[in-house]
């Protein structure tokens, strides 16, 4: 005898639940952000976590599907204070949580680490930021990045000082970390494999200090036209007031790591015109350019503060990662994993496609000035 209709409404009011967390479970997918969100660099870790907090927006927006099922993309942030330890603990934390794919980390030295921990696990990590050449070198198939490498960047900004700035003699600074020391050891050869121009002097200093009169002592002494300085815009800001206190002429060349809206902050009335040069790994130009400004510009509206240097990377990197679950029609890393390396995608940042050991195809750079307190574009350079 057939049910009653009452009694088939309880039946379905009774398994939609079920059905409903079922589908659920298997509908998300989450994204990890490992990125410094305690510290001095803390405000360039925001940056990476909300270039990807958009991304995962944009996704859920469009109702994004993976092999023909609706998902519901979450993000996990995860702050690893631009400490290796802690950038180690936050990516088993991220394993732990069976997050499909990674964007991070910001700083060489915490990205390297952390790179091992999600190999072993079998998941994708793309950095939006970390140039350190041993990072693609270790032979990790899980390993990816959307910016330009430390050998292009050193030898790119050692063209620009000999060529455009006409220097002649060169002081190198680093911070003794990895992306700093590393940096300005591609610099500093690239410099020697020439005979226009001369390392006058080497100096050390680190992430946390403050005092840099010193060093900068000993180099006003050797009267460069150049100092180059491997390292982040925390540090960046007060050498550049003691260069002034000191009566140094010399311009500061640097990579993407003082490249940003926050320096002039740091650096006050010692920041000046022109005196600042500095790289950022990646480059639009044209039609695509505007696209990239109307990116700043989304950003700014969204979270009233402006943009300052990576949340464009960050972005672009969550959505290599849907773009690659998407043709695999699957979020399993093991499944979308092969895709990934093949991916070819265009983003706000430009073509991105990735090189047999994960880095970043034909990669553009982005040369910055500094002027009336403003980041000024100068060129971008391939």
């Amino acid at each position: 005898m057939p049910a009653s209709p009452t009694v088939l409404s309880l039946i379905i009011i009774a398994t939609m639940p079920a059905v409903r967390a079922q589908d659920q479970a298997q509908a998300s997918v989450k994204i990890g952000t490992a990125s410094p969100l305690s510290g001095p660099g803390a405000h360039q870790g925001k940056d990476i976590e909300n270039g990807a907090r958009m991304a995962i927006d944009d996704l859920n927006a469009k109702g994004i599907a993976i092999g023909g099922k609706k998902v519901k993309w979450v993000l996990q942030p995860e702050d690893d204070a631009s400490d290796p330890k802690t950038g180690a603990a936050v990516a088993q934390k991220l394993v732990d949580a069976r997050v499909a794919g990674v964007v991070g980390h910001l700083n060489s030295g915490t990205t390297v680490p952390a790179s091992k921990i999600y190999h072993d696990a079998g998941i994708p990590q793309i950095s939006p930021a970390a140039t350190t050449p041993q990072y693609t070198a270790q032979g990790y198939k899980t390993a990816f990045r959307v910016v330009a490498s430390d050998k292009l960047i050193g030898k790119t900004l050692a063209n620009y000082a000999v060529t455009n700035l006409k220097a002649k003699k060169i002081a190198v600074i680093d911070d003794r970390t990895a992306f700093g020391q590393g940096l300005a050891d591609e610099f500093n050869r690239s410099v020697r494999s020439g005979k226009a121009a001369k390392i006058v002097s080497r100096q050390f200093t680190n992430d946390k200090a403050s005092d840099f009169t010193a060093i900068l002592t000993q180099i006003r002494g050797q009267d460069p036209d150049v100092i180059f300085y491997g390292g982040m815009d925390a540090v960046a800001g007060p050498m550049l007031k003691q260069m002034k206190a000191l009566g140094l002429r010399a311009k500061l060349v640097s990579g993407d790591g003082i490249c940003s809206e926050k320096l002039p902050q740091l650096a006050g009335d010692a920041l000046g015109d022109d005196k600042v040069i500095c790289v950022v790994a990646g480059g639009v130009t044209g039609a695509e350019e505007a696209k990239f400004n109307a990116f700043v510009e989304r950003y700014r509206q969204r979270y009233k503060m402006p943009l300052q240097t990576y949340a464009p990377y960050a972005y672009d990197s969550v959505m290599v990662l849907a773009t690659a679950m998407q043709q695999a029609k699957s979020s399993d890393p093991a499944k979308y994993l092969p895709f990934l390396a093949k991916v070819g995608y265009q983003g706000i940042t430009g073509n991105i496609a990735f090189d047999p050991k994960g880095d970043l195809k034909n990669a553009a750079l982005t040369m910055y000035t500094y002027r009336q307190g403003k980041k000024v574009k100068l060129q971008v350079l391939r």
